[in-house]
């Protein structure tokens, strides 16, 4: 660590860098051969219950799910699964996926995970990308599977002919394995454990190359950072995402219980928490703007709350004090993260860092991280806006079979550079400002789209929003924005232009607007703006 480093924001003019202000937390050297699964449960658990179902109420047992992975783990070895073999998983959040997951990579095989709701198409270019050798999938799922002519283990029974000979297997039958004839593995940490898709917000998802290593430097961040006693947390995200996969694994590793949603529904979501008393609650942020906008939430009992944690996407100033109005007791914590980093690289921890508004929080231990002038490429000090730069134990080995895109994304001294438009403030916390690729370049301004719609979001009448760049021959391109309004508002383009143009400079004012029931998002929450841009451009040519 440089001499010179300035202990308020953990800068270094020597070496340009930012590093974490953090207690160091140990992780298992890097020779040491270890598995994922391995370290996860070489922690006690505080709970008999594991993870619960939500929809059915089943409940599993940490002895339960111990034995399920080793079975599993078993029965795959059986089918003639070896390491580095890869292996699909199409399945919605059922309370089986956490002991799927952890079984495949205690083999040494390597994990890769689809959105069910993708079509055959997108599903055959996965396989076509990952090359996997198995997949797991519900019976309603299974169809996109053998359609891309894979062998499939089902995850529940179902009525086979003759013709089903691509079904090898059901879970409960791998479930039967006979643990006694496992044969234990040799992995390093260096082995590869995910093949997790990027979310393509950008341009085309690519294939996220993770260590061992990287997911138990991860984990390692997370059990050291909480406090594990009486913790209840409520997954909603997809656990197909890296988001809902660190959850589905940090939770067995903290031994604390998980309940899983099969399928988001905002109501039933409230229900559940006034049914588990759940205590800790991580979401997206068009979830988080809902509790502070949606009439229905007096409705339920969240007193239980002690949480809520937000990623993919910066929340406002404003959206956070109404939440706050809402909801005194509950401690807002945000992070950011990407599938390349394996998971959340900053976040916000204790109550004095949870008042730092707008904020995605402090670098997480062992986490380094650079700003870049996009032009210049030198590294800036605090206040100063550029590319993030991440380096750390966390930090992907690279994108699958796309020497490219790697060299592109990570340089030769392990700095991941994110495409996203950051800066650190003097205290050394991380604000983030919009992807530069998505920067909307009017007269040579740019202006962000993301500050545009938490400035729209703060307005009562308006539900969602989203801004995106418009081809316009004078300017370059000018901001347009996508308005979802709230029931009964009969708020229209003049009064949304007005409404930003009083708060902004000129180069900034919306100058284009369209009313919308719902924005594009991605599974992480993350508007899919390439998808309203390709609408706009299709609408425009017709």
């Amino acid at each position: 660590m440089a001499s010179d480093l300035n202990p308020s924001s953990g800068f270094s003019m020597a070496t340009g860098i930012y590093y974490s202000k953090r207690d160091p937390i140990p992780i298992p050297p890097p020779h040491q051969h270890l598995d994922l699964t391995t370290y996860v449960f070489s922690h006690p658990h505080n709970t008999e219950i594991a993870i619960i179902d939500a929809q059915s109420n089943a409940q599993l047992s940490y002895r339960t799910l111990r034995h399920n992975v080793r079975a599993l783990a078993t029965g795959l070895q059986r089918l003639g699964i070896r390491k580095r073999d890869v292996v699909l998983i199409i399945l919605p959040n059922i309370i089986h996926v956490p002991s799927i997951y952890l079984a495949i990579v205690s083999i040494g095989a390597i994990l890769t995970t689809a959105n069910p709701l993708n079509t055959e198409i997108e599903i055959r270019k996965q396989v076509a990308d990952s090359n996997p050798v198995l997949a797991f999938a519900a019976p309603e799922f299974a169809h996109k599977a053998r359609a891309a002519k894979l062998p499939v283990v089902l995850t529940q029974s179902t009525n086979l002919t003759a013709n089903d000979s691509e079904y090898v297997a059901t879970l409960h039958e791998l479930f039967q394995s006979d643990v006694n004839n496992f044969q234990p593995v040799d992995i390093q940490q260096e082995d590869t454990a995910t093949l997790l898709y990027s979310s393509g917000t950008t341009g085309k998802s690519k294939g996220v190359v993770a260590t061992h290593r990287n997911h138990i430097a991860m984990v390692a961040g997370f059990v050291n950072s909480i406090d594990t006693q009486n913790i209840i947390t409520l997954c909603t995200m997809p656990l197909f995402h890296v988001y809902g996969f660190f959850y589905s694994v940090s939770s067995v590793a903290t031994g604390t219980k998980l309940v899983l949603m099969a399928k988001f529904d905002f109501a039933q979501m409230l229900a559940n928490v006034e049914r588990y008393k759940v205590t800790s609650l991580p979401v997206a942020p068009p979830i988080f703007v809902a509790l502070t906008k949606s009439p229905i939430v007096t409705k339920y009992d969240l007193s239980s709350l002690k949480r809520i944690g937000s990623g993919g996407a910066p929340l406002g100033k404003e959206t956070i004090d109404e939440f706050m109005a809402l909801f005194p007791n509950i401690e807002v914590s945000q992070g950011y993260g990407l599938t390349e980093s394996s998971g959340a690289v900053t976040f916000t921890s204790t109550g004095e860092e949870k008042k730092k508004y707008g904020t995605a929080g402090l670098l997480a231990a062992n986490v380094e991280a650079k700003i870049v002038d996009v032009v210049s490429k030198k590294a800036l000090p605090p206040n100063q806006r550029g590319e993030l730069w991440l380096r750390g134990p966390t930090i992907m080995k690279g994108y699958f079979s796309n020497d490219e895109a790697t060299a592109t994304t990570l340089d030769s001294e392990g700095w991941l550079k994110t495409g996203d438009l950051c800066y650190f403030d003097e205290e050394g916390f991380l604000f983030v400002v919009d992807r530069i690729k998505e920067l909307i370049k009017y007269k040579g301004y740019q202006v962000a789209p993301a500050e545009l719609e938490e400035l729209l979001l703060s307005n009562p009448e308006i539900s969602d929003a989203a801004v995106i760049p418009y081809p316009d021959k004078e300017a370059g391109q000018i901001p347009m924005s996508f308005i979802v309004r709230k029931a009964g508002s009969k708020l229209n383009e003049e009064d949304v232009k007005s409404f930003v143009s009083k708060q902004v400079a000129p180069y900034k004012k919306i100058r284009r607007v369209a009313f919308v029931t719902s924005i594009p998002k991605s599974a992480s929450g993350k508007i899919l703006r390439k998808d309203l841009i390709q609408q706009t451009v299709t609408s425009s040519n017709l």
